[in-house]
């Protein structure tokens, strides 16, 4: 098993950058009224981000591989969150859009499944805790 480590450097009041392994900084903050200046992404936000770019990253890659003639891929993310504390996400739904002409949906099928049950790490952390789903619109090539 390999060890990671990340940090998260606070800057004023909830307003924190985090530093990973890769050495990029990414700023994370919250509203005005909870002592943030409202100035980057909330942590919470940050986490759908990583489930698009995880199975958007898979998608690409596998679709690349069955030699798809994507020309664009976009991962659109509806959540809902619990109204109580702690405010979790009680679902969340991925849209993955795919522009290109001659695309075999079964194919965008099952690279959308190969992503979601072997591959995407930040699938397999989220699911047992919230109901993720997915769908695809599959456009001619722009």
């Amino acid at each position: 098993m390999s060890k990671h480590k990340a940090k998260v450097v606070n800057i004023k009041g909830v307003t924190f950058n985090g530093l990973t392994e890769s050495n990029h900084w990414v700023p994370m903050d919250g509203p005005k009224q909870f002592g943030g200046s409202d100035a980057a992404i909330r942590p919470k936000e940050l986490l759908l981000l990583s489930l698009a770019g995880c199975t958007g990253s898979d998608v690409a890659s596998i679709m690349t591989k069955m030699r798809e003639p994507f020309t664009r891929l976009e991962v659109h993310v509806d959540a809902e969150m619990t109204e109580t504390h702690p405010k979790v996400y009680s679902s969340i739904h991925l849209t993955f859009k795919v522009w290109g002409d001659g695309i075999k949906e079964a194919n965008l099928q099952k690279a959308m499944q190969l992503s979601s049950e072997v591959y995407c790490g930040v699938t397999a952390m989220l699911k047992d805790s919230v109901k993720i789903t997915d769908s695809y619109e599959i456009n001619p090539a722009e």
